[in-house]
């Protein structure tokens, strides 16, 4: 039998598991996304990718680079569609000067973790995060073994 997928919150758009493996997750914040038109329908359709995609700040701004966004195929024809453009993030000031100072510490970045439904508005999920180390990785790996393997002894001993 296959493994079942994990069911995702209602409202989610797109997850990035790979950032938990990756990084060591410090501080979320929740910040808007600036979209066309043609990318909302997408998102609705779901057709978003937060693989490899990061933030980048420029200019006292935030900008989600590498989210790739498959346009529909009954897309308006007048408009020209650019998957892999680069978004901006609606942040407050404060956020943005906690998030860049944070960023010029070595070893930290910034991830997207989720995209979602906030009412009618999209919303991206962003943390700081500390790159793991390959030690870092396999022993979160054991500890993740060791939860699953307790739950499962817990399950068969009290019944």
């Amino acid at each position: 039998m296959a493994k079942s997928a994990k069911k995702a919150a209602p409202g989610t758009i797109a997850q990035n598991r790979r950032a938990r493996h990756d990084y060591f997750i410090e501080q979320k914040f929740e910040a808007g996304v600036m979209l066309m038109g043609w990318e909302v329908k997408s998102i609705r359709d779901g057709k978003v990718q937060l693989a490899e995609a990061y933030v980048q700040l420029h200019k006292g701004e935030a900008y989600l680079a590498g989210c790739n966004i498959t346009p529909l195929l009954s897309a308006s024809t007048h408009v020209i569609a650019e998957p892999q453009r680069v978004r901006k993030l609606l942040l407050h000031a404060k956020e943005l000067a906690q998030l860049f100072s944070a960023s010029q510490q070595k070893g930290y970045t910034i991830i997207p973790l989720a995209m979602y439904w906030k009412g009618n508005k999209v919303k991206c999920e962003i943390a700081l995060g500390k790159g793991k180390k390959q030690h870092d990785k396999r022993d979160s790996l054991k500890q993740k073994d060791w939860q699953r393997d307790k739950q499962r002894l817990f399950k068969t001993t009290v019944r």
